[in-house]
């Protein structure tokens, strides 16, 4: 089994460019739809534009609601201090400083264009 998610954003320019130059995916070649694949290791998000769901969609949010409210997702990198450097070095503000945690992994936090939140973490 493998996983791919897709999130839904409102600016699409705004989250290829941070995923790509915050957080180093590489970008794929972005359909007729605008549905944009993007991929770094073994991890592969598709990107889509929220505007294209239905209005009744099950995972449009409500007017004011918060993209992905009641979601963590973790990306495990080989050198947690290295990519954080990097994301500081692009002015990309954090949501929580790099940090030992109390399970034994070092992390830090940032929320994307579209108020998705991310922990990079150090591997297990």
């Amino acid at each position: 089994m493998t996983f791919r998610f897709e999130l839904f954003v409102d600016d699409l320019p705004a989250s290829i460019d941070f995923y790509h130059r915050v957080l180093q995916f590489t970008v794929g070649e972005q359909h007729s739809d605008k549905f944009t694949p993007i991929t770094n290791g073994n991890v592969r998000i598709g990107l889509n534009l929220r505007s294209a769901l239905r209005v009744d969609h099950p995972i449009q949010a409500v007017e004011g609601e918060r993209l992905g409210r009641g979601i963590e997702m973790v990306l495990e990198v080989d050198d947690v201090a290295a990519m954080y450097e990097h994301v500081l070095s692009e002015n990309w503000p954090l949501a929580a400083e790099l940090q030992q945690r109390p399970w034994g992994l070092t992390d830090f936090r940032v929320v994307d264009p579209s108020g998705y939140y991310l922990r990079i973490t150090s591997r297990v």
